[in-house]
């Protein structure tokens, strides 16, 4: 009887270990998701293990402006500068009859793939 408890024990021991790990592997992978959408290193998921590196990750997060989001607001600003000058800041550039402007002409070579 004490060998049968012992074995059930044991049994639902490990498969309590197994659905564990599968938990803390899924949430790794979403947090390491998480992180590289925002543009950080996905490697700050490992540091929700670490008592107080977990708050101050969240928070950094929570509060703190996102790489992703300063690249896309740099991409905006050199839009706004092209829509502002769209021929470029000295204007446009004076036509001269030596150089056309015209792409030049290439010869077609055959295509060489195997």
């Amino acid at each position: 009887m004490r060998s049968d408890t012992t074995s059930l024990m044991a049994g639902g021991i490990l498969v309590y270990a197994v659905i564990m790990i599968a938990v803390i592997a899924f949430g790794i992978f979403v947090w390491w998701k998480i992180f590289s959408k925002a543009g950080y290193s996905g490697a700050l998921s490992l540091l929700l293990f670490v008592p107080i590196a977990n708050l101050i990750v969240i928070l950094m997060l929570a509060f703190g402006e996102w790489p992703i989001l300063q690249e896309l607001k740099a991409l905006r600003q050199q839009a706004m500068m092209r829509q502002s000058y769209p021929q470029g800041p000295q204007g446009p550039y004076p036509s001269n009859p030596q150089y056309p402007q015209s792409n030049p002409q290439y010869p077609n070579y055959p295509n060489y793939r195997g």
